[in-house]
């Protein structure tokens, strides 16, 4: 039986000679406005004096500053399933469109949750197919690990990773273990997908996303799946029922992958249906 649908979603249309399968309907990007982004001018001062300085800032206040300016509002669905406390993982898609700032989804979720988060953050943007991209690879890993410092989060290098960065990789995992250890009670916010996929549609994350929130989840803590995405000219999130993560058994790849299906299955559940992929 699938979820119910989105307040707003589009159903599966029904074509003669079809039978009972389900024909997706173009994505919800063609056709349709999107909200108007702006970033409010008296943040500027203290961001770059934070990203000079190190000076840590609270990125919630940040983000309810942003978002009080969208136009129009930000929608949020299933506000009673949104945690007021730890320990729980908040785990969202990576939605996408030309023109769209990811780090929109950050301030949205942010701004909705009544709690500071710790969010594992990309380290690198790697700009693939850009004649630019070495040039802006340095200046965002500069901007990225600032950033992080100022907000104290943790970065992460993105997957694929290069060789170079796999010992990096296990130790942004490190750093994660030891902030919960010492944060019991906490909230982390994390895109398992870790990167842009066309369309905005939700696609299947990296190798070890699963079995990181699985280590996430033998600490104790719940996930709590979030949907973002934008529609009839608003910027929209959905917050899902908190679950426990288990996967019983089996190798550690069929372990890493099964968590992670769960883990995208319940993300999926919070989008409409022209969104959720592979995911239905």
């Amino acid at each position: 039986m699938r979820s119910s649908p989105v307040p707003g979603e589009r159903l599966p249309r029904r074509m003669p000679g079809n039978g009972n399968r389900a024909v997706e309907r173009p994505p919800l990007l063609f056709g349709m406005k999107f909200p108007h982004y702006s970033y409010p001018l008296r943040l500027f001062p203290g961001l770059f004096f934070g990203l000079l300085t190190g000076r840590h800032r609270s990125f919630r206040d940040d983000a309810l500053v942003c978002i009080v300016g969208l136009n129009p509002p930000m929608r949020v669905l299933g506000e009673t399933n949104i945690p007021g406390s730890g320990p729980c993982v908040l785990t969202m898609n990576h939605y996408y469109r030309p023109g769209f700032g990811a780090w929109w989804i950050a301030l949205a979720i942010a701004a909705a949750v009544p709690q500071e988060l710790h969010w594992v953050m990309t380290a690198e943007w790697t700009f693939p197919g850009r004649w630019y991209g070495f040039l802006g690879r340095p200046l965002l890993r500069w901007v990225l690990k600032r950033a992080a410092g100022m907000y104290g989060f943790t970065s992460m290098p993105p997957m694929p990773p290069r060789p170079s960065d796999i010992v990096k990789r296990s130790l942004s995992v490190r750093t994660v273990l030891d902030y919960i250890h010492h944060h019991p009670g906490s909230m982390l916010a994390v895109s398992p997908e870790g990167g842009d996929a066309p369309g905005g549609i939700l696609a299947w994350p990296p190798s070890g996303a699963g079995r990181f929130l699985l280590l996430l989840a033998g600490a104790g803590y719940s996930i709590v799946p979030v949907g973002c995405w934008e529609q009839e000219g608003a910027l929209c999130l959905r917050f899902g029922q908190a679950y426990r993560l288990e996967v019983l058994g089996g190798a550690a790849k069929e372990r890493d992958n099964a968590a992670a299906s769960i883990v995208m299955q319940a993300i999926a559940s919070q989008l409409p249906y022209e969104l959720r992929g592979k995911f239905l």
